[in-house]
């Protein structure tokens, strides 16, 4: 195990921004997590793709960064298979080689940055699934007594861009594997939201199999989102905001023309963030290279050479603003070190 010094943290963070991490150790299997743990190193934090952060300052005691590598299929039978991924493991990646074992389930997931070991802490999710519809389970160890423990689908208290991972055991835990329960055959295919179906439509596809969904998921990001090699952004800044249908009503009355989305509970509604930070003017703005995105509003970049600090002071004003105007609280989907 090497302990790296003062690294620049500019390539392993989607908003390009340059802050240093003090001390970086690499991460290549659960040995090395262990050897962390048995030398007593602290204060820890756990870097993956960094795509889902915001660096605000130099980070101080031990990054640990992600490399586990390794794909595994560890059950089958004529309909199912567990396919058993390394958390270090890049999504799109892993997405991209189920769809060529015709493996289904993680299409509607493509294009979605960060790596495997993320994907359920954060509960990802796009065009009608979340990763918690596969999910089989986990194995974590813990960052202070080093057991391992496989955690199951129950146990990861999965909500809205939630889980777990981010309140009760919150940076307890380094994910090694993540393992999901994907269709071998009699795939089912998700289209209802109406971008998929334009996209399917334009194309002349009326029967899609399920890399027909991914390449109409995949197009549709790239119109949408901006790349982070290009301009520096971590995705969708805010989550989505729910809200009761009681207050949704009232909410109608001011705003008829505010687009919303069911839930799974008949007795909330997902108001679009992105549309709200659009109607207040916000699409597009752009001061001391930052700014948000010409394309889509929910999306908070860098120019070139903005600060973490801008970036935050730009999405609280966000926050404000809407809470002023339409009485909803946003809330960060990137988080902010």
């Amino acid at each position: 195990m090497k302990i790296e010094n003062q690294v620049s943290l500019l390539p392993y963070n989607s908003f390009a921004l340059p802050y240093l991490a003090k001390n970086l150790i690499r991460i290549h299997s659960e040995d090395d997590v262990l050897q962390v743990i048995k030398q007593k190193l602290h204060p820890l934090r756990i870097l993956g793709g960094g795509s889902n952060i915001l660096l605000t300052q130099d980070i101080d005691g031990f990054l640990l960064k992600n490399e586990i590598k390794g794909l595994d299929i560890v059950e089958e039978d004529e309909e199912n298979v567990v396919v058993e991924v390394a958390s270090g493991e890049n999504w799109h990646s892993f997405v991209m080689w189920t769809l060529e074992q015709n493996f289904g389930g993680l299409e509607n997931l493509s294009l979605i940055p960060g790596t495997t070991g993320a994907a359920p802490i954060q509960n990802i999710g796009a065009y009608g699934i979340e990763q918690k519809n596969l999910f089989y389970s986990l194995t974590a160890i813990h960052l202070e007594r080093g057991e391992k423990k496989i955690f199951e689908k129950d146990e990861c208290s999965f909500g809205y861009r939630d889980s777990i991972f981010k309140n009760i055991v919150k940076d307890q835990y380094f994910i090694t594997a993540v393992r999901y329960q994907l269709k071998k055959k009699n795939h089912t295919i998700t289209t209802q939201y109406g971008d998929i179906q334009s996209q399917l439509l334009s194309k002349n596809i009326t029967k899609p199999n399920i890399q027909d969904i991914s390449e109409a998921v995949i197009s549709i990001r790239e119109s949408k989102l901006p790349d982070p090699k290009k301009i520096g952004n971590a995705g969708s800044f805010f989550k989505n905001p729910v809200i009761s249908l009681e207050f949704f009503k009232t909410l109608l009355k001011k705003h008829p023309d505010i687009p919303y989305y069911n839930t799974d509970d008949k007795n909330s509604i997902k108001i679009p963030a992105g549309w709200m930070i659009e109607k207040l003017g916000f699409k597009g703005m752009e001061i001391d290279g930052i700014g948000v995105h010409k394309k889509q509003a929910l999306v908070l970049v860098n120019y070139g050479h903005g600060k973490g600090e801008s970036i935050v002071t730009l999405a609280e004003l966000i926050q404000d603003t809407v809470k002023e105007n339409f009485s909803i609280e946003l809330h960060p989907e990137v988080n902010i070190w």
